[in-house]
């Protein structure tokens, strides 16, 4: 079991609060009404994670800093399997990504580390547990 304490990094439309869990019916961890709300270890993760949804029409993204607590995170960044358009595959049937974070949250995994499809040095996270106790605007002085 591995614990994580620490920042997260989340992009919102502005006047949104960064701390709503994705509001899409489906997507790459998540279908069928389950939560999820997806980040990244690093502004920069974030920005390239959010590059797919952004259309020309859409009001302003910010980048918003989150303190993320959980017991139960696990690490499967450098899985290819993973590094799917989901999307794509959608068309055809479920997604494949689903049968994964399906298991891990009936293994009671509250959250789970992932790579980047298109920057794998980047790592993002995916958060199942969003009970608002454990994420919360981060406080200034964690950022340094």
């Amino acid at each position: 079991m591995t614990a994580f304490a620490g920042i997260i990094w989340r992009a919102a439309f502005d006047g949104q609060s960064p701390l709503i869990a994705a509001s899409a019916p489906e997507g790459r961890f998540l279908h069928s009404g389950q939560a999820a709300l997806y980040a990244s270890l690093t502004p920069e993760g974030c920005r390239v994670a959010i590059w797919r949804y952004v259309a020309p029409d859409d009001p302003p993204r910010l980048i918003h800093p989150l303190h993320l607590m959980v017991e139960r995170v696990i690490d499967i960044s450098g899985r290819p399997d993973l590094s799917i358009i989901w999307q794509d595959l959608r068309e055809s049937g479920p997604s494949p990504t689903w049968a994964i974070s399906d298991r891990l949250r009936t293994e009671g995994w509250q959250a789970m580390l992932y790579s980047s499809r298109s920057r794998p040095d980047l790592t993002h996270i995916v958060v199942f547990d969003v009970a608002i106790e454990r994420i919360r605007p981060a406080d200034p002085a964690d950022l340094f």
